[in-house]
């Protein structure tokens, strides 16, 4: 293998390490919590709105299926705005 490859090789390593530490740093930030808390609030106001003009179990199950979907979100528009911060 040659230098160049090699320079190659470490700086691809280093970019995908960059990556790898500001996923996880955005994974545990406060942002992305508070994010998914009031998304999921929205929802719930919405759902109590809905439900309580009609008491349908198929809507309701839906409440927990919702907030699981939006607390798997990445939020890609925060987290772009998050990560323009901490980089």
């Amino acid at each position: 293998m040659e230098l160049r490859d090699l320079e190659k090789t470490i700086e691809e390593i280093l970019e995908r390490n960059k990556r790898v530490e500001l996923d996880k740093k955005w994974e545990t930030s406060t942002t992305r919590k508070v994010c998914i808390a009031i998304l999921t609030y929205i929802v719930v106001i919405i759902y109590s709105t809905i439900i309580s003009k009609t008491s349908n179990v198929f809507l309701s199950s839906l409440v927990p299926v919702i907030g699981f979907t939006l607390s798997t979100l990445s939020l890609k528009a925060v987290r772009k705005i998050w990560e323009k911060k901490n980089v």
